[in-house]
């Protein structure tokens, strides 16, 4: 980061300058946000007056597809063993799998989170993996946090930078600085300069672990260098210092100028306070923390307080070169949304819900919101997850389906285009259909890609030794077991797919009333091709894998979605269909398939599926794998020396009950049912001294847990509440800190049963499978109008020439080619659009007024960007 080193009282009314605020996290829907179109102009805290009533969510999502002309390794086999992390600031949050034997290795890894913290650098490190040593940094990719709305979820090749301990920096320091006469023993005056350094957030840990801090404060110019040092603090990112150091200021004036005094600027025009943060190594090299500059002549005779984020050294990078590290391809889409209270978007909500009774509903705010928004991608995502939030989606997909069947001539067609439509039944089955997915299919997923057996079928593929019968065996093994799996799955189908299944397979029968097959392929064309194969062949992106698969188990799992879409097409094992593949080996395997019972198996379940009569799924009464990983767990019983310890255990998060383990694969040591879970909530750092706790307060007994990082502390806390929502028994009061030593560390009450001293987290929406924030929603659907106000104004150009004037059109352009069926309907959907979103921008504009004046520059909230490389 740059600064102009330039420091600025707390009070200065300095706003927009590099602010960041603290923020609620987002329970969050199923699937991520798609667009980097933050409402507003940026964020903003909750603060005082109506900015108390705003919320502010940050996200990221993306991919990390591929690396490069990586450096080569120095020994005799250059090639190397590689993985990717992503790491905020120098916390990190996300890990691909290793790619063996490769300067140019593939992850194709989706990654999307929820950002729980305040950040300012976003990085990706390439590390080659070591056995025996400390894994090797190979290079990176580092964006500076007000730099990622510049990259809007295009894929993008990153020149890897040199990793340098002396530019790996984060968190913050609160200082305060004060300019004193003294007057000496001969009645001369001197200058005073007292800094007192008070505290430090968001130091990063060292080795995962909280950090053993101290900080030299300077001061520094041509001729002098004075340091002194501050006590070193034991394991702690939030080291409370409060130590004070005074240093005399060279010049001096005489006593009589006393009351005149000003520090004179050649005096000081070289002078500055340099601050450094420090990791003790005790018996290793200690490590640089960051560091501030703050210049002595801004200071006068003034003296204030505030916070600056550390920096890193100005030499840091500077002589590394960078062209030969090799390149790292990422997809990258921050998204920040500020959240309005949820009366202010009334008229918006009211206007989209109406869409589904709309005639034509092409002249709906919703089909007007796909038709002037370039990626379909980026409207369907907020507006299927507002019209299931209000039970309005399968008439909206009815609508809009009915639109697309009017374009679609030949029935083997149909529903195979990308539109507004067929997105949003995509995006419903992700969504809807997660817990689905993990009931019918992971199981035969863990078995393929933890225990692979060669399935390869293509001669020219086939490895030395192969033998092509035995792998169309295990091929054909692998293709019953999760065909099988499938067309038995129907009473666990959820009944809102049900629904919308039902309504494309009849609009299929009345647009081609002499087809009897295409009722089925109207619904198959979704079922099978484009969910359960995609779900096949990226289980990753389901979140039914951790991980992208290996390149051999990636190629059997290709082989199985083909079959599978195959299959599950009606009427595609005609001998005519089969012969048409281009695969002369494929065309053979799929001979083995040519069997009615087959045929017969998929129109039953298709007839299942596509039915109209009410039910529950019944995988909801079933146990389902929801969350797993390694965390540490603090001892419940056993002590180590009078001190209890933390141990490394295996999770596993069911719909039914939370377990540990010693490791994966062994038996449970210990079972909470999820009924007897009281609430879920964050722990206070200060408890253990350590970061990411949370606490599972159940019947028995508290179970304190440490995640590895943020992210993943978020993500089990939100799990464990979203099924733990509909308790009987939640807790309203909760202890934020641990009873150790007699008392309670929050509250100092002395008896452990006492109850507790803070209320508990608010809840939402008691529905385990869709937990959906209307008001989020509203906020994207809003960015999206917002910026693109200038194709609504187009549009709106367009319908009024059309209703008066019905001659040769002009040449279409990007922002006059609309579909537009009713001009007369449509220009009055779009006023009242227009309007809409002018008010919500006045709405924005009035928040952020009140935040401009709430956060100053220099705040907690609003540190200063000191002075650094």
């Amino acid at each position: 980061m740059s600064g102009s080193g330039r420091a600025a009282p707390a009070g200065t009314d300095t706003a927009g300058k590099g602010h960041q605020s603290e923020e609620r996290s987002w329970g969050g829907s199923c699937s991520p946000p798609q667009c980097c179109v933050g409402g507003g102009g940026g964020a903003m805290a909750a603060g005082q007056g109506r900015a108390a009533e705003l919320r502010v969510f940050r996200s990221l999502r993306g991919k990390i597809c591929d690396a490069k002309n990586l450096v080569p390794y120095s020994g005799p086999n250059k090639m190397r063993d590689c993985f990717c992390t992503i790491n905020l600031d120098q916390e990190e949050v996300f890990r691909t799998q290793v790619v063996e034997k490769s300067l140019s290795p593939y992850f194709g890894e989706d990654f999307y989170f929820e950002i729980p913290r305040i950040f300012q650098c976003l990085s990706f490190y390439i590390y080659d993996k070591s056995v025996l040593q400390k894994d090797f940094r190979i290079g990176k990719v580092a964006i500076k946090k007000e730099d990622l709305c510049r990259y809007a979820g295009k894929e993008k090749w990153y020149l890897l930078q040199p990793v340098d301990s002396n530019s790996e920096v984060q968190g913050k320091v609160h200082l305060e600085f004060r300019l004193n006469e003294l007057i000496t023993d001969n009645g001369s005056v001197c200058q005073q300069l007292v800094v007192q350094i008070k505290e430090c957030h968001g130091l990063p840990l060292i080795n995962g672990q909280n950090c053993d801090p101290y900080a030299t404060v300077s001061l520094v110019g041509p001729s002098r260098n004075d340091q002194k040092k501050t006590k070193v603090k034991k394991k702690t990112s939030n080291p409370q210092f409060n130590e004070t150091f005074y240093f005399e200021v060279t010049r001096s004036s005489s006593y009589t100028k006393k009351s005149q005094f000003q520090v004179e600027e050649e005096d000081i025009e070289k002078l500055e306070v340099r601050v450094d943060l420090w990791n003790n190594g005790n018996l290793i090299q200690d490590v640089f923390l960051g560091e501030i500059k703050v210049p002595v002549k801004v200071l006068r005779n003034d003296s204030f307080q505030a916070w600056y984020l550390l920096q890193p050294r100005e030499n840091g990078n500077k002589s590394s070169k960078t062209d030969e590290l090799g390149s790292l391809r990422l997809n990258i889409c921050y998204t920040e949304d500020c959240v309005l209270p949820s009366e202010d978007y009334t008229s918006l909500r009211n206007l989209l819900l109406k869409s589904p009774d709309v005639q034509p509903i092409s002249s709906s705010a919703a089909c007007i919101l796909g038709e002037v928004c370039q990626d379909k991608y980026d409207v369907v995502l907020p507006l299927v997850r507002l019209l299931l939030h209000h039970q309005k989606l399968v008439p909206f997909v009815t609508g809009v389906a009915e639109l697309d069947l009017k374009d679609t001539q030949e029935a083997n067609t149909i529903f195979r285009g990308n539109t507004l439509a067929t997105r949003c039944v995509d995006e419903m089955m992700k969504i809807v259909g997660k817990h689905y997915l993990k009931v019918t299919l992971k199981p035969i997923l863990d078995e393929i890609c933890e225990s692979p057996k060669p399935c390869e079928i293509d001669p020219i593929k086939l490895r030395e030794g192969d033998n092509v019968e035995i792998n169309k065996e295990n091929l054909r093994y692998y293709v019953d077991k999760v065909f099988n799996t499938i067309v038995q799955s129907s009473i666990s189908c959820p009944t809102l797919m049900c629904d919308v299944f039902y309504a494309l397979r009849h609009l299929a029968a009345n647009r081609f009333p002499n087809d009897p097959h295409v009722q089925y392929s109207a619904v198959s064309s979704f079922v099978f091709l484009r969910f359960f194969a995609v779900a096949v062949v990226s289980p990753h992106t389901f979140h039914l894998r951790p991980h992208h698969p290996d390149a051999q188990t990636s190629r059997t799992l290709t082989l199985i979605s083909k079959t599978i879409q195959t299959l599950g097409s009606w009427g595609s094992l005609s001998k005519s269909k089969i012969s048409s593949f281009k695969e002369t080996f494929m065309c053979e395997f799929f001979k083995t398939f040519q069997e009615e019972k087959f045929t017969e198996a998929v129109k039953k379940f298709l007839d299942d599926v596509s039915s109209t009569e009410s039910r529950e799924p019944s995988g909801m009464s079933e146990s389902v794998t929801l969350k797993e990983g390694e965390m540490y767990k603090r001892a419940q019983g056993r002590t180590l020396i009078g001190k209890k310890n933390f141990k490394r255990r295996w999770f596993h998060l069911t719909s039914k009950e939370l377990t540990y383990h010693k490791q994966q694969d062994k038996d449970p040591l210990y079972v909470i049912p999820i009924k007897n879970i009281l609430a879920v909530e964050k722990l206070e750092e200060s408890s253990f001294n350590k970061k990411n706790m949370f606490q599972v307060i159940h019947v028995e007994k508290t179970l304190y847990i440490q995640a590895n990082n943020c992210v993943e502390a978020n993500e089990w806390r939100e799990a464990l509440c979203r099924v733990t929502r509909c308790n009987q028994r939640r807790l309203s009061v909760y202890h934020p800190s641990a009873f150790l030593n007699g008392s309670w560390l929050c509250c100092k009450a002395t008896l452990e049963n006492t109850v507790g001293c803070t209320p508990c987290t608010a809840g939402v929406p008691a529905d385990i499978q869709i937990e959906i924030d209307g008001d989020r929603e509203m906020e994207r659907i809003y960015s999206l109008f917002a910026i693109s106000m200038p194709k609504l104004q187009k549009m709106e150009e367009t319908c009024e020439s059309t209703a008066v004037y019905q001659g040769p059109q002009k040449e279409p352009d990007d922002c006059s080619n609309f579909n537009i069926e009713d001009s007369v309907a449509t220009f009055h959907t779009l006023q009242q659009i227009i309007a809409i979103v002018e008010k919500l921008r006045e709405s924005h504009d009035k928040y952020q007024k009140t935040r401009s004046s709430s956060a100053k520059y220099g705040s907690e909230e609003n540190p200063i960007v000191g002075k650094g490389s």
